[in-house]
């Protein structure tokens, strides 16, 4: 980290929206709550390695991890219209696909359609994204008595999935991950 961000989150140095501005990666113009397959990575603040090891290519999660990993489940209960496909923890960041679908997926509980509403509101990414790492870091900052300090690294990465393919190679660089943790480049041991 450089010393003048470390000096800005100290406090030390006035937000300059000239200088302390961030872009968006988001595509403009796209509707991110439109269905599809979005493959998703989120960090840890500053990449502490919090969330388990690696061990003979094989995460061990820490209980920050099991949270981590449990909260996923919880997404779809909140969002019907949203399916988990493939997910893995790493020990500071975590990568998801996130399908949105049309439709509530088969067995999920939906209040009843009012009068005037035509069809179920889908979420957006970010919205999902919010709910996880907002639930994750409640939870986590219960366990450890921290009133409200960040656990996520501010934003996500996202990567709309365009077909059958991408998805193929998405899903299987998911499960490869943990044995490829040596070359990851948010291996902090590689920096």
């Amino acid at each position: 980290m450089t010393a003048p961000l470390r000096q800005l989150r100290k406090g030390k140095m006035a937000y300059n929206p000239e200088k302390h501005h961030r872009r968006s990666i988001r595509l403009r113009e796209y509707d991110y709550a439109q269905p599809g397959a979005y493959f998703v990575t989120v960090c840890v603040r500053e990449r502490e390695c919090v969330l388990g090891n690696i061990t003979d290519g094989e995460m061990v999660l820490s209980d920050l991890g099991k949270i981590a990993r449990d909260f996923w489940a919880q997404v779809p209960v909140h969002f019907p219209t949203i399916s988990i496909d493939t997910f893995v923890v790493m020990p500071n960041h975590v990568h998801a696909v996130i399908i949105i679908n049309d439709l509530p997926c088969r067995g999920a509980v939906t209040a009843p359609l009012q009068t005037g509403q035509s069809k179920i509101d889908r979420p957006t990414l970010g919205q999902i994204i919010a709910y996880y790492k907002y639930q994750t870091t409640k939870h986590i900052n219960q366990i450890h008595d921290n009133a409200e300090t960040p656990f996520w690294q501010r934003g996500f990465y996202d990567h709309i999935i365009r077909n059958k393919r991408e998805l193929n190679a998405i899903q299987q660089y998911i499960a490869d991950n943990p044995v490829k943790w040596q070359l990851d480049r948010d291996n902090p041991q590689n920096l």
